[in-house]
């Protein structure tokens, strides 16, 4: 069984439609005692890192998915959900669950430190659209039968820094490499709206709610 958490922020319709598609069995709630016998659980979003923490603390989700994640239990976050997962953002200067090591940084805040031509018209936040990526790092599992050449959509204005690059299994390329999965034990997370990509997203999903 899989379990949706639904903390307010967004993006839980697309996802339920996804896994409909795909004909699998969920439960989508906003009281974490509902998803405490589910086998793996997905964590989306969209929207600002401070309203989420605040509404992840109002629910008990954030006890929750730190107990979730130390159980080693299969964790699978989406856009917002791949960020708040790390150890601050930007966004609101906010501290978040630190389930992994790094932070979340705006575009410009990046490109400046990378160098990264600022003024180039064609880069605008948020970064919207489709990218392909280029998978490193030994990629993940849950990219297994999807093709190398396919795009994703994305659409963010902060991007994953995280401490130890060596968790990341693919990049995107938006005016700096943009970590667009990364995986530690048994977290994975898109920046990427996988629900959101056609048929590779769907058979992302769909190697997900088999693990």
């Amino acid at each position: 069984m899989t379990g949706i958490v639904d903390y307010n922020a967004g993006n839980i319709k697309s996802v339920e439609r996804a896994l409909g598609f795909l004909k699998a069995e969920y439960v989508l709630s906003k009281n974490p005692k509902d998803l405490e016998n589910c086998d793996r659980l997905i964590f989306p979003g969209v929207g600002e890192a401070e309203y989420a923490m605040k509404q992840l603390k109002k629910t008990g989700f954030d006890a929750f998915l730190k107990d979730w994640a130390k159980a080693q239990k299969p964790l699978l976050g989406i856009c917002l959900g791949s960020q708040i997962i790390f150890e601050h953002s930007e966004e609101g200067d906010v501290d978040c669950l630190g389930l992994l090591k790094g932070s979340i940084r705006h575009f410009e805040n990046v490109w400046e430190d990378t160098s990264a031509p600022l003024d180039d018209i064609s880069l605008k936040v948020p970064h919207m659209g489709w990218n392909n990526l280029e998978y490193v790092n030994g990629s993940s599992p849950l990219f297994d039968g999807v093709d190398g050449n396919s795009d994703f959509y994305f659409v963010h204005s902060y991007l994953i820094q995280p401490a130890d690059e060596s968790i990341v299994k693919a990049y995107a390329d938006y005016g700096c490499k943009v970590p667009a999965c990364v995986s530690q034990g048994s977290i994975t997370a898109f920046q990427f709206h996988p629900e959101k990509s056609g048929r590779a997203g769907l058979k992302i999903l769909e190697n997900f709610i088999k693990c």
